[in-house]
């Protein structure tokens, strides 16, 4: 009863790191384009803070959902997948700002989004409606 009842919580959380992991890429991006073709914003777009505090969300957001749902349905590929994205993620903090950071951090949020899109697709499988009962 517990487990139908938070279901609804797993797949609301599985889209929120999903949209986040877009908007992060997406943020990567128009970065790059904004501080480099036009020259401003660098202090705001570039800062190191961002990228803490969105590692932290991701982490926090992937680790109840991706987790939740890897000890529900003992599927170890999305949480392997999102958390090397997180690995990712984590790398990109440790190199300057450019381009290298951006490729890392977009790697990282492309895994960590599979990651929820793999968790999501399972809860709709109807392997995990015979199995899980969700």
């Amino acid at each position: 009863m517990f487990e139908r009842a938070t279901l609804p919580i797993r797949r609301r959380l599985d889209r929120v790191g999903i949209f986040l992991s877009g908007a992060c890429a997406l943020h990567c991006l128009l970065s790059i384009v904004i501080v480099s073709g036009l020259g401003i914003g660098g202090e705001f777009f570039l800062s190191p803070d961002i990228h803490r505090y969105g590692l932290l969300l991701a982490t926090l957001i992937a680790g109840v959902a991706i987790g939740w749902g890897a000890l529900r349905h003992r599927m170890a590929a999305p949480f392997v997948i999102a958390m090397t994205g997180l690995t990712f993620m984590g790398a990109a903090l440790a190199v300057p700002h450019g381009y290298k950071e951006a490729i890392l951090t977009i790697i990282g949020v492309a895994l960590v989004s599979l990651g929820h899109i793999l968790n999501l697709r399972h809860v709709h499988s109807s392997a995990c409606k015979e199995r899980c009962g969700d």
